[in-house]
């Protein structure tokens, strides 16, 4: 009897350690919150750098699981709802979210909220109206795109001179920061004296920037300076000054510091952009994410993050 039993307990162990042998990889993980990141275009440079950034940050704490994602295109808004919904779905711990559209992405955020989930909103602030529809009272980590934009709207100002004809090239309407860096160049006009001539949105696409500027230029050969308001446009208004053999007599400032703007800094092919240090951005926000779930205190308010005028002066 004796020796059965002990052969019985044997065996039960021996399966109770194979068992855990083979248990999923995930599991050893389960007591680390799951954070889900949802940018906007990942063929965007900026968003690129910014998910290496977040997936170093990762590594770096240990204490978090990160699963990053992005949108085909800067319009693609139906993405970023899937993307929040499959997170939901999925019961993520946190959700870390910079908005393609203010307004959009108002509904699929608050079902995340409903359902327990700790939200961050980063990079591009929702749009207070529709959260207050919503019942919502949420963060917003990220910089001022307002201030940041006249930086560099100032400096085309001082290279140009007042009564100088200027275009801007927007981006997505629906998005805030678009709207906020609109109204940076706007004051940045004003108080300069510049004359804008134009003013039209390109998606923060760089081919549509391109048709959209070789448009422009073609009806106001005699503008001085382009506001544009991120680098990815400006990269294809660049490209549409060089293909009418105005690359660096039109100056142009951009928004974003991607690598890519960086050698037409340099070259004096672009003036100026701004840099808002994406690659901590969202790092950032997941550190906040997850210490308002630990702490059970909501993240509230403005949390601004730091920009910095970049010109071939201080260019790294």
């Amino acid at each position: 009897m004796t020796i059965a039993f002990n052969r019985r307990a044997a065996a039960l162990a021996a399966a109770t350690l194979a068992a855990s042998l083979f248990l999923p990889a995930a599991h050893a993980d389960d007591a680390k919150p799951r954070v889900g990141l949802v940018m906007k275009s990942l063929a965007n440079e900026f968003f690129k750098n910014m998910t290496e950034g977040a997936l170093a940050h990762e590594k770096k704490r240990g204490d978090f699981t990160l699963k990053a994602v992005g949108m085909q295109s800067e319009t693609d808004f139906d993405a970023q709802t899937a993307a929040v919904e499959n997170f939901v779905t999925q019961k993520y711990d946190v959700i870390v979210i910079a908005p393609a559209d203010s307004r959009a992405m108002v509904a699929p955020i608050a079902k995340a909220l409903k359902a327990g989930i700790t939200v961050v909103n980063f990079d591009v602030a929702l749009d207070p109206a529709a959260m207050k529809k919503a019942g919502l009272d949420l963060a917003f980590v990220g910089p001022d795109n307002r201030a940041g934009a006249k930086m560099a709207g100032d400096e085309l100002a001082k290279a140009i001179g007042p009564g100088a004809k200027i275009v801007i090239i927007e981006g997505n309407p629906g998005a805030d920061n678009a709207l906020q860096r609109k109204l940076g160049f706007e004051d940045a006009a004003k108080q300069g004296k510049l004359n804008i001539v134009a003013s039209q949105t390109a998606h923060w696409e760089t081919e549509e920037a391109n048709a959209v500027f070789t448009n422009i230029l073609t009806a106001n050969p005699d503008i001085k300076g382009v506001m544009v308001a991120n680098d990815s446009m400006a990269l294809g208004v660049a490209k549409a000054l060089d293909a009418a053999g105005k690359g660096g007599q039109i100056k142009v400032v951009g928004f974003d510091n991607i690598p890519a703007i960086r050698p037409l800094i340099k070259s004096g092919k672009v003036l100026a952009t701004v840099d808002q240090f994406g690659t901590d951005m969202a790092a950032n926000a997941i550190d906040y994410g997850i210490k308002s779930r630990k702490d059970k205190q909501p993240l509230k308010g403005w949390v601004k993050t730091p920009i910095e005028l970049v010109t071939a002066k201080n260019l790294k």
